[in-house]
């Protein structure tokens, strides 16, 4: 059985075991720190670095970062809640978002987090960039308009579904998600079924005939904030 060790949060102490990951361990203490890349079950990723926070005077990403006994880490700053800031505005503005109009709207972890960290439009100007939507497959379709390459997709397809339905391909600005055949998303082995689908954090994937069920008002983050099912009752510091 591993051992427990105590480090300290934003001034607060806790206890995690030993060989668990920083983000895990504050997940459960009740300490939310923002992710989109991150996902339980998921081995760590560390590409979108929401989760960044400053540990004994370094920047690390919480989701990679192993705990260590009496690390002293920096969760809730202003820098690190404008660093955040920074790059959820560079995310909208760098693919086509239009919450207003997005079955995911309610849903969506990008929107939560931009409407927990206060954004209500991003400081950055648009980049309008032209992306395909493939709606071939007769139940799924991927809108790239909506795509933030967190990779989410792409790790359940290959480690839960197994298999590898989705990658990367191009770089830089091209950089997409592609899909395991030389046409499109009607040609892969990709089902209703699969994890792959709920991974997405935004509307990228998405199941036909299934919109709206719930109505926008009654959705998740509609509710409650993201990041509130982790919250303890006590621990409200990331807010700060």
């Amino acid at each position: 059985m591993p051992g427990k060790i105590t480090l300290e949060i934003d001034g607060v102490q806790i206890e995690a075991d030993q060989g668990q990951y920083l983000i895990d361990a504050a997940d459960n203490a009740g300490v939310y720190i923002p992710r989109l890349c991150h996902k339980p079950g998921l081995e760590p990723y560390g590409s979108c670095r929401l989760c960044t926070v400053v540990v004994n005077g370094r920047h690390c990403s919480a989701c990679t970062t192993p705990v260590a006994n009496n690390m002293v880490v920096e969760n809730a700053t202003e820098n690190l809640q404008d660093f955040r800031k920074m790059i959820v505005e560079m995310l909208f503005v760098e693919g086509n978002h239009f919450c207003m109009f997005c079955e995911k709207s309610g849903n969506c972890e990008l929107q939560g987090i931009a409407y927990r960290l206060g954004i209500t439009a991003p400081q950055f100007p648009y980049l309008w960039t032209k992306k395909e939507v493939d709606a071939s497959h007769p139940d799924i379709l991927i809108d790239h308009n909506r795509c933030i390459l967190c990779a989410r997709c792409v790790r359940t397809s290959k480690d839960l579904d197994g298999k590898h339905v989705f990658d990367f391909t191009e770089r830089g600005d091209k950089k997409k998600i592609s899909v395991n055949s030389s046409a499109r998303l009607a040609g892969t082995d990709v089902d209703i079924t699969d994890q792959a689908l709920d991974s997405c954090p935004v509307g990228a994937l998405l199941r036909k005939r299934e919109g709206y069920q719930v109505p926008v008002g009654q959705r998740l983050y509609d509710l409650k904030p993201i990041g509130t099912n982790i919250e303890s009752p006590s621990t409200d510091n990331d807010k700060k």
